[in-house]
């Protein structure tokens, strides 16, 4: 699976997200699921969205795709788990982005 970058529309996202859950729903029933993949992701540090990812990310703000992993996380009683630095710098190394995150 594959997915979709944020420039991407409404329907490619959707799509990928309902698969991605009947994925999700057909694993067998152990304690620990770990989910690992390039989501694309901005999750930004807003008070309310702490118990779903902590307290380690980079950003004030989410982007369309940061509210869809977290509202996906929140409904598989998963949570983001960030990694602790920025994950990608700009070509003229300017920009520093954290866009990759675990869904425990």
């Amino acid at each position: 699976m594959h997915a979709p970058s944020e420039e991407k529309n409404n329907d490619s996202k959707d799509s990928f997200y309902d698969e991605l859950g009947q994925v999700i729903d057909n694993f067998p029933k152990y304690h620990i699921k770990i989910l690992l993949g390039d989501f694309k992701v901005k999750v930004g540090r807003v008070n309310i969205l702490k118990l779903t990812i902590g307290n380690e990310s980079l950003h004030q703000d989410s982007n369309d795709n940061g509210v869809r992993i977290v509202n996906f996380a929140t409904s598989k009683t998963l949570v983001v788990m960030s990694i602790h630095t920025y994950t990608w710098t700009s070509p003229d190394g300017k920009t520093h982005n954290q866009i990759d995150h675990t869904d425990r």
